[in-house]
């Protein structure tokens, strides 16, 4: 079958691979993938990698490089394992990609996100959704409505990740809120900010393009550039009595941007670290503890989310399709879509790749 993998930094190749057994296990579910989304970890693995894939066999689930990517799909069963009786062949399906075990100390209470043995589909784990055929367990496929698309389908997985800054941040109707960095997860955080009922939303971003698209998401957002403007002195200027924001959402992983946070938000407000650092950050410690701030840190999202987020996205609360920008075929998964996302020069948000 035809597959999309990586080999190495700047080596992804489109290669012709074995498929799936056709033996599956009890608890096995064989999907065809629909629609995938390449996401931010898939890029810094092109630009980097090996950095999330695994080199040596993985701990838990024993995938090795080259590795099929995809782990932002949706997809069709195919067939499935004689005890997976959440799914008939035939229902579109979300992929919900963690692996993990269910009876590890994180297992047994429910945090599957958080367990050190934890394995992802499309980055470790012997599938992807960038390929025809992908084997995951039943844990791992969530039904969709016919009022939700492909592309909203394969759109669930990063829209999890926002959701769970936006839950962590505890917005809630009539917050202020700050989005720093707008990104594929900046622009989400964005749209949940809103569905959570946030009144009053800034934007720090310093790429037109991307200010403006905050624009067309959510039209009375008060983008600034943090370049040019002073984020921190503006916020106060244009929140009750100049206390600063309610919550604070940090999205692109830079100390400039987790500390412009820390100076936006009110005396006992929230910070929610969703963009991953690549390397330490220096912060003004005191000024934390002067404001009696929260900052909450996350990693990746609690799996139970997807019905949740399936029904915000059918009700039209959570509109994720608004943020993909290109449809590609996998033939062109490097050009159209890797290279493509690191053109300074040509403006992508979310590039989708069908095989």
């Amino acid at each position: 079958m035809k597959a999309v993998r990586f080999h190495a930094a700047r080596d992804i190749r489109v290669e012709n691979v074995a498929g799936p057994s056709k033996v599956l296990g009890p608890n096995d579910v064989l999907v065809k993938p629909l629609v995938t989304g390449i996401c931010g970890t898939d890029l810094h693995e092109y630009i980097a990698g090996p950095i999330v894939t695994p080199q040596t066999p993985h701990v838990y689930t024993g995938a090795t490089n080259p590795q099929i990517l995809g782990h932002e799909f949706s997809a069709i069963v195919a067939d499935k394992g004689s005890a997976a009786a959440n799914v008939k062949v035939g229902d579109r399906v979300s992929i919900q990609p963690l692996i993990s075990p269910r009876n590890d100390y994180y297992g047994r209470r429910g945090l599957y996100h958080l367990s050190e043995k934890m394995g992802c589909v499309g980055l470790s784990w012997a599938w992807g959704g960038m390929a025809e055929y992908a084997v995951v367990n039943d844990y791992n496929v969530a039904v969709v409505p016919k009022g939700v698309s492909d592309v909203q389908a394969a759109m669930i997985e990063p829209a999890a990740v926002a959701v769970y800054a936006v839950d962590r941040g505890e917005v809630t109707s009539g917050s202020t809120v700050l989005i720093s960095g707008l990104g594929p997860i900046g622009a989400l955080a964005l749209l949940a900010a809103r569905a959570a009922g946030a009144a009053v939303i800034f934007v720090s971003e310093p790429n037109a393009y991307r200010r403006g698209l905050a624009k067309q998401l959510v039209p009375d957002a008060i983008c600034l550039d943090p370049t040019k403007d002073d984020v921190p002195a503006f916020i106060r200027d244009h929140t009750e009595e100049g206390v600063g924001v309610d919550v604070a959402l940090e999205c692109v992983g830079l100390e400039s941007s987790l500390n412009a946070c820390a100076a936006s938000i009110r005396r006992q407000g929230k910070v929610v670290q969703t963009g991953l650092h690549m390397k330490p950050a220096s912060i003004d410690a005191m000024l934390w503890a002067l404001k009696d701030i929260t900052v909450e840190a996350t990693w990746c999202y609690p799996v139970q989310s997807w019905p949740r987020i399936i029904r915000m996205v059918e009700a039209g609360l959570l509109p994720v399709e608004k943020i993909c920008t290109a449809q590609i075929s996998a033939d062109d998964v490097v050009a159209k879509g890797f290279e493509a996302l690191l053109d300074k020069s040509v403006n992508h948000m979310k590039i989708l790749v069908t095989v």
